[in-house]
């Protein structure tokens, strides 16, 4: 019987142990060597020549700096105040409408959908010297968020200015992943053009970066799922108190009962 313990015991301990394989982010096949050459470039990817393009619903920020005084400058009034937080931004911003068009101060309409932030600057650079000297715009994406739940230490939502944000840089600005967290499966959800896309990453092979899903997008949802282990880790305690108290009433009243 106390052999009987025994495996039981073992092979819920074992069952709830997480090798260290299923934890480390970007393995490599040599990744357990520890006769690494120090200071010296070991390999190298190319990383994808993303740049988001801008959707309906994208909420943009432009600024235009010139030459021309703000009396004589159509555009002046138009500054963002750089010292405010992202959702004050938002609120002052240009909403793209479902054709891709923003409305902009005295010149109308102007198409921005399916362009890149630098060419929505060079647009609106050549739109400016219409009314002013020497434009220079500045244009930013208002509306970069990803929402990240599951097996992570924080739930919740990344806000970023920057329109190249990589899976570990949103990962790790919510606290990181759990203990727990499936790396390999992890799930991302991805609106494009009026549809949901699904994408699965594996965030434990060092080959990810060479993915174009190693960059976001805004409103991309994050799902870290759990590894197996999670209800053993979880649930061991109370589970075997359960077992143990169990058994012991169960070999109690058979022993009540021979005797």
């Amino acid at each position: 019987m106390k052999a009987l313990y025994f495996l039981i015991i073992s092979c819920l301990i074992f069952g709830a142990c997480v090798p260290n394989k299923k934890i480390v982010f970007l393995q490599s096949e040599d990744e357990m060597r520890r006769d690494f050459p120090t200071d010296t470039v070991l390999r190298y990817y190319d990383l994808a020549n993303y740049e988001y393009r801008i959707q309906p619903e994208d909420i943009l920020s432009i600024r235009i700096e010139s030459l021309t005084e703000d009396e004589y400058n159509i555009f002046a009034s138009q500054r963002s105040n750089i010292g405010a937080n992202q959702n004050n931004q938002a609120l002052g911003g240009y909403l793209v409408d479902k054709n891709g068009e923003i409305q902009f101060p005295e010149v109308g309409k102007v198409r921005v959908g399916g362009l890149t932030i630098h060419e929505i600057e060079e647009k609106i650079n050549v739109i400016a010297r219409r009314y002013i000297t020497e434009p220079a715009s500045k244009v930013r994406l208002l509306n970069f968020r990803v929402s990240i739940i599951g097996e992570v230490n924080s739930v919740g939502v990344f806000n970023s200015f920057d329109n190249r944000v990589t899976i570990m840089e949103a990962i790790s600005s919510n606290g990181g992943l759990s203990e727990m967290a499936d790396r390999s499966q992890v799930k991302i959800i991805r609106q494009n053009n009026g549809r949901a896309e699904i994408l699965y990453v594996n965030l434990l092979e060092e080959n990810y970066l060479n993915y174009n899903s190693f960059f976001l997008h805004p409103n991309d949802i994050i799902v870290v799922p759990p590894l197996k282990q999670r209800p053993f880790r979880k649930y061991f305690g109370q589970n075997l108190s359960l077992f143990v108290s169990t058994v012991s009433v169960v070999l109690l009243t058979i022993n009540l009962l021979t005797n």
